[in-house]
């Protein structure tokens, strides 16, 4: 998923690239707002609304599918996607104090992104890895056997590696 920002006219011409390779597929939907969201970020009421005039559609339909499907948001993710598991075997074994504390240490609530757009915070039903409960994504990392004490200093990894990337990213601009 992309962090990037873009200008208005970037994000439109981004947006109309995506609908006109994509729109003559049967179930053009589907994959553009994948798609979308893949280089956008999220799902914004104004990209709904071009995809809807461009593919003919009414918007409450394309406002139902996004609704429909968790994958999609219409809310701007953090470049951090912190995904707790309440399976059956976190919830158990303390997957909600681990998202309790999460709460408390990011001051969001499931479904939020902290304002400075690094974490987001969302809930999982299974991550198919029960026997490592309770279990914590970040992006594509699995931290396993999860303590909330463990919590400050696995998000403080994170703030490190934001860190370095924007000073990264600073040398060779």
């Amino acid at each position: 998923m992309s962090s990037t920002l873009y200008t208005p006219t970037e994000h439109q011409d981004l947006l109309m690239n995506i609908i006109e390779s994509l729109k003559e597929q049967k179930g053009a939907l589907i994959p553009i707002l994948q798609s979308a969201q893949d280089s956008l970020g999220y799902l914004s009421e104004e990209t709904l609304k071009t995809i809807s005039r461009e593919l003919s559609i009414p918007y409450s339909e394309v406002t139902g599918v996004v609704s429909f499907y968790s994958y999609f948001t219409t809310v701007p993710r953090g470049e951090f996607v912190v995904r707790v598991c309440l399976g059956t075997a976190c919830y158990v074994r303390g997957g909600k104090e681990v998202l309790e504390e999460l709460k408390k240490l990011l001051d969001i609530q499931v479904g939020d992104t902290t304002p400075d757009r690094l974490f987001s915070l969302e809930v999982g039903r299974c991550f198919g890895a029960c026997g490592l409960a309770p279990v914590v994504l970040v992006n594509d990392d699995i931290h396993q056997r999860v303590k909330p004490t463990e919590l400050a200093a696995i998000l403080a990894q994170y703030r490190v590696q934001h860190s370095e990337k924007e000073a990264a990213e600073g040398a060779s601009a």
